[in-house]
């Protein structure tokens, strides 16, 4: 994408040329997806679907179209909202990259005692990397999803990436790995609506799917919870057990039967008795891969005023010691730091908060704003 440059790109539906601008449409079979498509048909764009088909929903308890993402069902879903709206439609089998990209690193995570963020590399090595590829192929002139996030021109009039006007819904916190030459191409009709307006839209245009329910968690694990769907789909040599630690005195308190039961600020199902109702809860403040150890104690323990990241990508120039505001998981409301580059270390900072935040976690990413614009992130060692 190299050859893609950074300045705001002209995005009416008909170009200088008199030609309809093409936009490929990642189609999930979900109401958010569709309900895209459905304002770029009706704004004018020359729309084509695209669904692709990640996972074996038969391989797990999760009924396809209840609150699956791109199953079977999904795409004879988003197939037939395509011939309702009457634009071509196409399906790629991506279950091979999903399960390398996605699967593997999730699974290895919690085998790692980290808590893997899955959605942030299925979106950057499934969705629009492969995506990318396809809207070239088929001369698109954009790329469409369903995201409720915004592209709007900076200051300097380049693309950037911004929040959505629906602040409890707003997904561009999965969104810090894009390539920022790939941002001028990118489109999120939703971005400027809440979910039951975009249910209202897709019910004014006879979406079957108007009322199908949403995608929550993570799409491929159901309801028999991480540690389960780890256990049927890991070679069980791999389980690092051990014992549960007391912080800071070191007392055994138990053994476990693996780190992958366990993340960070946990604090029900840990295996261990408490002595009392007037004992306070306590909380999984360490998970310890070389050991099996897993240190749990006060909640007051899991409190930090600083988090260190890697692999860190920006879309935007950041100022050392420029104040952002950062998240660190995808339901936290954000809390302003200051970030800083560790000398000789590449793609690492350290984000120093202005108010300690609780149970910063390795393995999610802590992920960075200059108010509503999205400015980049990293992974939380």
């Amino acid at each position: 994408m190299s050859h893609m440059n950074l300045e705001t790109i002209d995005r009416a539906p008909i170009g200088p040329d008199g030609r309809r601008r093409r936009v490929l449409v990642a189609m999930s079979g979900g109401v958010d997806s569709s309900v895209a498509a459905a304002l770029l048909v009706e704004q004018g764009y020359d729309v084509v679907g695209l669904t692709m088909q990640v996972w074996d929903y038969t391989s797990c308890d999760i009924e396809e179209g209840n609150g699956t993402c791109c199953s079977s069902t999904d795409v004879d879903d988003a197939r037939a909202v395509a011939d309702r709206l009457d634009f071509p439609f196409y399906v790629a089998n991506c279950e091979a990259t999903f399960k390398a990209a996605v699967i593997d690193p999730f699974i290895n995570g919690y085998l790692e005692g980290k808590t893997p963020l899955p959605c942030v590399n299925c979106n950057t090595f499934v969705k629009f990397d492969h995506l990318i590829t396809r809207m070239q192929a088929l001369e698109c002139d954009f790329l469409a999803t369903g995201h409720y996030a915004k592209i709007e021109p900076g200051p300097d009039g380049r693309s950037m990436i911004v929040t959505s006007d629906d602040s409890w819904k707003d997904q561009t916190y999965f969104l810090f790995t894009i390539d920022p030459n790939v941002v001028p191409r990118l489109m999120f009709p939703i971005g400027h609506l809440n979910k039951a307006e975009v249910r209202a839209i897709a019910e004014d245009k006879g979406l079957l799917i108007a009322r199908k329910k949403d995608s929550t968690g993570i799409c491929f694990v159901g309801n028999q919870g991480y540690s389960q769907f780890i256990e049927t789909h890991a070679d069980r040599s791999r389980f690092i057990r051990g014992v549960v630690k007391r912080y800071p005195s070191g007392e055994v308190l138990s053994r476990h039967d693996g780190i992958h039961h366990f993340t960070y600020g946990q604090r029900k199902g840990l295996g261990v008795q408490t002595r009392g109702s007037t004992e306070k809860p306590l909380f999984v403040l360490r998970i310890d891969a070389s050991s099996g150890d897993v240190w749990v104690g006060d909640e007051e323990h899991l409190f930090s005023r600083s988090v260190k990241i890697k692999d860190t990508r920006l879309l935007g120039s950041v100022v050392e010691g420029e104040r952002l505001k950062v998240k660190i998981r995808y339901a936290h409301k954000g809390e302003y730091g200051v970030l800083k580059s560790i000398p000789d270390q590449p793609g690492e900072f350290e984000v120093e908060f202005d108010e300690p935040v609780r149970a910063v976690t390795p393995g999610q990413a802590a992920v960075f704003y200059r108010e509503a614009q999205l400015v980049g992130g990293g992974w939380i060692q």
